[in-house]
């Protein structure tokens, strides 16, 4: 693979609209060509035969049980709350 050249590196920057000091090419250059590497390592994987994968399992839309649980111990509860009004948290009026 070809090595990217300062010009490529300084002409990327731009069009990110990234501010690349002098000092900082050479570190900027040799982390784009490690990635550029990678993704050729990648583009190179055998694929032929192999089916395509979304996901590890089949579960879609694993949703709980919607169910109303009774908590025993209120003041351990409230004991969290900022404020709190007639046993209920009070948080600020949003709509006037």
């Amino acid at each position: 693979m070809a090595n990217v050249s300062k010009e490529e590196l300084l002409h990327i920057a731009n069009l990110a609209s990234l501010n690349i000091k002098e000092d900082e090419v050479e570190n900027y250059l040799a982390n784009l060509q490690d990635i550029l590497n990678f993704a050729n390592i990648v583009n190179q994987a055998p694929v032929e035969g192999l089916s395509e994968t979304v996901g590890a399992n089949d579960n879609y839309n694993v949703f709980r049980k919607d169910e109303v649980k009774e908590f025993k111990d209120r003041d351990l509860l409230l004991s969290n709350a900022p404020e709190k009004e007639r046993n209920m948290f009070q948080i600020p009026r949003v709509i006037q």
